[in-house]
């Protein structure tokens, strides 16, 4: 399995990204996937996750109501929509993916991880 994260970029705050992890996977539909980052100095840190499905999702709470994780299974591609950005949302977004049912929230919970993709939020 193989993940590639795309997307990010500089964005003032205020604005919008949406970054994308496409999958290569036989059973991209039988993946948990999820979304972490990673700042400057600071450990990562869980973001979203979203099921099998596409039809449950979790998030942290500093991004609640302001980032949706979907899937297009039919892609083998995950989204992260990110809104109302904030300097506080600058780092490195990591996408992960599991084979398992239940949403995963902690680093160790995810076997599989991409190469990260910058996202820089300028105040």
């Amino acid at each position: 399995v193989q993940l590639q994260a795309s997307g990010g970029g500089l964005v003032q705050a205020g604005g919008s990204l949406r970054l994308s992890c496409a999958v290569s996977a036989r059973t991209f539909s039988g993946l948990v996937m999820g979304w972490f980052r990673q700042a400057p100095g600071k450990e990562r840190e869980f973001v979203a996750s979203i099921s099998r499905s596409g039809i449950r999702t979790s998030y942290a709470d500093s991004v609640k109501g302001r980032f949706t994780s979907s899937r297009d299974n039919a892609k083998n591609t995950v989204y992260l929509q990110m809104n109302s950005l904030k300097p506080d949302d600058t780092a490195v977004y990591y996408c992960a993916a599991d084979p398992s049912f239940a949403l995963k929230t902690q680093v160790a919970e995810y076997y599989y991880w991409g190469q990260g993709t910058q996202v820089t939020v300028s105040s």
